[in-house]
């Protein structure tokens, strides 16, 4: 690509209110084919479609994630989600049970490691992540839109069930989930209209849109997790401020063990939710 082809496509995304021009406009660069695909990639940019949509890849958390056109694109705030599963998966004890099993029957897809779900995936960000982090564990994806179960693939490879919240899942896996990551829509529904353009016309709002308060699919999934994860498991879902004191009410109401993880730099935090070790007699 020639100077004079950046330099216009500079002038072109600066026209269309991109901040950050230049910068993308090196990222459009390194993906074009030639002039013509490049005029064509900033045409997309410059009418609103997010960046990462445009270029097929998004960088997350140390790992490349393909995107397609209406996934998810995954944010910077949500590798708080991915952090707080990869130090529980090195730092929990593994089952013994699982562990002797392993070595029997070498073909069941839960054992030999850890097991991680990826709930309402989307582009499987965030199980790409963490596999990238800890690589000894069976990595599991679902959602309930066909495009993201597609482009979830593309990443995963294997693994990544349609359906909605649990009921896409194998059975295999109830009451076996080590960490259970559901980065559930919870944008509060009259909020949807203060969202960039970017999300608000590029992404589906079912990836969005939480309901009145935000927490209507997050209740959704507290409601059944503790018959899916295993005992000692961990479930980790993304949250607002605002939502904390009602998130932590619903996990509670589930009979799980609440608490609240944050970080300041990320502007990130999200609420967990563990199944006790033991059911109260």
């Amino acid at each position: 690509m020639t100077a004079t082809d950046l330099a216009g496509a500079i002038v072109r995304l600066r026209a269309a209110g991109c901040v950050f021009a230049e910068d993308e406009a090196a990222v459009l660069g390194g993906v074009a084919t030639d002039a013509a695909h490049l005029s064509g990639l900033v045409d997309r940019r410059a009418r609103g479609e997010p960046l990462e949509q445009v270029v097929g890849f998004a960088d997350f958390c140390g790992v490349r994630v393909r995107l397609r056109p209406g996934v998810f694109v995954p944010r910077i705030r949500s590798e708080l989600l991915v952090h707080t599963a990869s130090t529980e998966l090195r730092t929990a004890p593994t089952d013994p049970l699982r562990e002797k099993a392993a070595g029997e029957r070498a073909a069941d897809p839960l054992t030999g490691g850890k097991t991680v779900v990826d709930l309402c995936c989307g582009s499987g960000a965030l199980g790409l992540a963490v596999r990238h982090e800890v690589p000894a564990i069976r990595l599991f994806a679902a959602d309930s839109d066909p495009v993201a179960v597609a482009c979830a693939l593309d990443n995963l490879g294997r693994d990544v069930f349609q359906g909605d919240l649990f009921a896409a899942l194998p059975e295999a896996l109830r009451g076996h989930i080590d960490v259970l990551l559901a980065n559930v829509p919870y944008v509060a529904t009259d909020h949807i209209a203060l969202l960039p353009a970017e999300a608000r016309l590029h992404e589906p709002r079912t990836a969005l849109d939480g309901g009145a308060d935000g927490l209507d699919v997050f209740r959704a999934v507290v409601a059944g997790a503790a018959d899916w994860l295993a005992p000692g498991g961990l479930l980790l879902s993304e949250i607002t401020a605002a939502q904390a004191e009602a998130a932590v009410a619903a996990v509670r109401d589930a009979g799980l063990r609440a608490g609240i993880v944050e970080d300041e730099d990320l502007d990130a935090r999200a609420v967990t939710a563990r199944r006790p070790e033991h059911p109260k007699r």
